[in-house]
């Protein structure tokens, strides 16, 4: 007992020495840039980041119900640029001949314009570009004097829940090159899930959030158990299937919006590209985005990787075939625009790919919510299919393909006019209706 104790007290100070490091660095970045403003009189970091870090409470970005200061969206920009820096990834290289965007700013939009300007000063948005006509119309950047000495054109960036999309993506390729027959296979041939709630459900259930584990899944979170690890992108999908699902039911199939959902999507594509998941991957990044800068899939961190036992954290291996990749992907504004623009290319022209993103439009599925408000796509979109939100208010049949993800992030590609409208954020507190959805009309 007082051995576990000590292990349990030693892991607490471990931790807080982590989130320590993080304000020392922070510091030490704001003397070194000359950015005094966000340090007090004595030159240390205000009381507010002290609290936070103390209580760990960084990650709750998108539960603030109230716009968060400067100070703290200037830290959490920080804090976001280093915490994955040495975490394992899947890397794809950029292409030695990449995609070259025609620039041509309108002088057409002026209300937009100065809506952008407006959330660019007030709020946590990093990025906005429009791209129509084939050139990219709006670019803007969050100026120094707000986020833009953190933040900039080369700044590898989440993708948040935007990589489930392109996880979706890269399925389409998948069953295009043959790897994978189609959407409707069953995944009862991966002995990763033998024995769970996932072991016969269909590949097309998964894309849709319906795989039927409401039970044991709710808002993103495993649901039940004292003592288990609630987050599903902190370990392996072997360790959850081995563990917390072992043995599990499925219940009947509806909408259940899910993180571990896309890991188990992108992890069976791993399994089965038999060796080659390298090469798909370059195929659609590298080959067909033609991206300018490296980008990457995040792994489960073998140093950083921790179960529970009766609340007690440990360690434990991380091998390949245990399910580690995430659908997180980091990628620099313009990237993001790139991959964007090769899933409208593909459906104008009609490819194998493109069949797969009309197959999924297709076959989308109502969300049933009891409340649709203009936040952003999750919660304002009517339906969900392939990874991608769909149906919104004020757009009767238009068909918008919109990536979302946490803290702002945005990808809005209408497939009817062939436009993109693509958003990076630290926070959602920008008027995501006004600016970014409605600019598709």
């Amino acid at each position: 007992m007082k051995k576990t104790y000590l292990v349990f007290i030693l892991l607490f100070v471990f931790l807080n020495d982590l989130n320590a490091d993080y304000l020392s660095e922070y510091r030490n970045w704001l003397i070194v840039n000359k950015q005094n403003q966000f340090l007090d009189k004595d030159g240390n970091v205000s009381k507010e980041l002290i609290s936070i870090n103390k209580k760990n409470q960084l990650g709750e970005r998108f539960k603030w119900k109230s716009n968060p200061s400067l100070e703290r969206l200037h830290y959490q920009v920080f804090h976001f640029k280093q915490q994955h820096k040495n975490w394992d990834k899947h890397v794809i290289m950029h292409n030695n001949n990449p995609y070259k965007f025609k620039i041509n700013l309108s002088k057409d939009k002026g209300d937009l314009i100065k809506s952008i300007d407006k959330e660019m000063q007030k709020t946590g948005l990093l990025s906005y570009l429009l791209f129509e006509n084939d050139e990219i119309v709006i670019d803007k950047i969050s100026p120094k004097n707000r986020l833009g000495t953190l933040y900039n054109s080369e700044t590898k960036w989440t993708t948040a829940s935007v990589g489930k999309s392109y996880t979706s993506y890269l399925l389409g390729h998948a069953i295009c090159d043959g790897y994978i027959k189609n959407v409707d296979v069953r995944l009862n041939d991966w002995p990763l899930l033998k024995n769970t709630l996932y072991e016969n459900v269909k590949l097309i259930d998964l894309l849709n959030m319906a795989a039927g584990d409401q039970k044991l899944v709710k808002n993103n979170d495993l649901a039940k158990g004292k003592g288990i690890e609630k987050n599903p992108n902190v370990n392996t999908l072997k360790y959850h299937m081995e563990g917390y699902f072992k043995g599990s039911k499925p219940s009947k199939n509806r909408y259940n919006y899910s993180n571990l959902v896309a890991n188990i999507i992108l992890n069976y594509i791993w399994f089965k590209s038999e060796g080659n998941f390298q090469k798909l991957t370059n195929k659609v990044f590298k080959e067909k985005a033609k991206i300018k800068d490296q980008v990457y899939f995040l792994k489960i961190d073998r140093s950083k990787t921790q179960g529970r036992d009766n609340g007690i954290r440990y360690r434990y291996e991380v091998k390949d075939e245990d399910g580690p990749l995430r659908y997180s992907m980091e990628a620099t504004r313009y990237d993001h625009l790139r991959i964007a623009k090769a899933m409208m290319d593909d459906w104008k022209n009609d490819t194998c790919e493109g069949k797969y993103l009309k197959t999924i439009y297709e076959r989308r599925i109502a969300k049933l919510r009891k409340k649709y408000d203009k936040t952003n796509a999750y919660t304002f979109g009517k339906s969900y299919g392939g990874q991608f939100h769909f149906d919104f208010g004020g757009f009767k049949d238009r068909k918008i393909f919109v990536l979302d993800g946490a803290y702002g992030q945005s990808i809005l590609i209408d497939m009817d006019n062939f436009k993109i409208v693509a958003t990076n954020g630290i926070h959602m507190n920008y008027n995501w209706h006004k600016i970014a959805l409605s600019a598709l009309k």
